[in-house]
């Protein structure tokens, strides 16, 4: 089922979205829209306003989001197997309790976003701003990470073993029990070291102007 340019705002759709079409949402305002457990695999949705739509426990494999968005998007506990988002608003997003697998954010804006205590096997992000976010306990194992922010954001408990950090920021990031071994550091500002954040990059690789720096904030100059 195609809807275009629909507004669809504070409208009950579950009901009326068959389990075994593709569904097609085209420039359509889906704000306060319920979607709960609606059968979305492989569903589109383009340039579509969704602020505070409501997806909890929908089936959303396989769906692709392009453009678009808006605040406070609930995913809790929906299955988001091989989904993509791009260029999405996805600011304050929940996506508590969803199966998370082998899902791609890209160039996204993800600000206050939390992905705290979602499942499965993680997810890829590229050139997204996930400033202020929540990304406790998630795993981005040997991922290459690109363009992202993590200023202010809570990595507490995250796996970035192996990983690679190219144009990345960690201002103000919170990494507590935050493992890193093996991980490069070198294409990332670090923000001001402590020593939560210093006893978290052990066993990562940092470039020398990364180590001067720390040096130099507990008073030890390098000539």
């Amino acid at each position: 089922m195609n809807f275009d340019g629909e507004d669809l705002s504070q409208t009950t759709l579950t009901d009326r979205l068959a389990p075994d079409e593709t569904h097609v949402f085209r420039d359509c305002d889906l704000t306060e829209a319920d979607l709960r457990r609606a059968p979305l695999a492989g569903a589109r949705f383009e340039s579509c306003v969704l602020e505070q739509a409501d997806f909890r426990r929908a089936d959303l494999d396989g769906a692709v989001f392009t453009g678009g968005g808006g605040m406070r998007i609930r995913f809790n506990d929906a299955e988001l197997i091989d989904v993509t988002f791009t260029d999405v608003d996805l600011s304050s997003a929940q996506f508590g309790g969803a199966l998370v697998t082998d899902v791609t954010f890209t160039g996204c804006r993800m600000i206050g976003a939390s992905l705290t205590a979602a499942r499965g096997t993680g997810f890829k992000v590229s050139r997204s701003n996930l400033t202020m976010a929540n990304l406790g306990g998630c795993s981005l194992r040997g991922e290459f990470i690109e363009g992202v922010r993590f200023d202010d954001a809570d990595l507490s408990g995250c796996d970035f073993t192996e990983a690679t950090f190219s144009d990345c920021r960690l201002r103000g990031t919170k990494l507590l029990k935050t493992v890193f071994a093996k991980a490069d550091l070198r294409g990332a500002d670090l923000g001001e070291p402590d020593d939560t954040k210093l006893r978290a990059f052990q066993g990562a690789t940092i470039n020398p102007a990364q180590a001067a720096a720390i040096l130099a904030a507990r008073g030890i100059t390098v000539l």
